[in-house]
């Protein structure tokens, strides 16, 4: 079974490539090729993995028992380009059964 910071850590990734794919691909195929619709639809992709991205961390937050300090963090991390990838990263390094093999 997963837990909820293992589906957190796939919609945080899944929604920074919906973020890269929305600025990188289809906003300069609106503006410099006139092809507007590639927007509209990456875009409420890149919405609804947003949302879940705000809903699984929410429960990440409460199964971990993270501060609210680090959740906000988090939070403001899938605003940024490239930075979910981070916070992918961070989190999967501080996994317990990372931490253990360290020893």
């Amino acid at each position: 079974m997963n837990s909820s910071l293992s589906i957190f850590r796939k919609v945080a990734v899944a929604e920074g490539i919906s973020y890269l794919l929305l600025l990188f691909v289809a906003m300069p195929l609106k503006y410099f090729a006139n092809l507007p619709l590639y927007v509209k639809y990456t875009g409420w992709v890149h919405g609804l993995l947003f949302v879940l991205y705000a809903a699984t961390l929410v429960l990440a937050w409460q199964e971990q028992k993270w501060k609210f300090g680090k959740a906000t963090l988090i939070f403001l991390a899938s605003l940024l380009p490239f930075a979910p990838f981070i916070v992918d990263r961070k989190l999967k390094d501080e996994r317990p059964e990372n931490v253990n093999s360290i020893k």
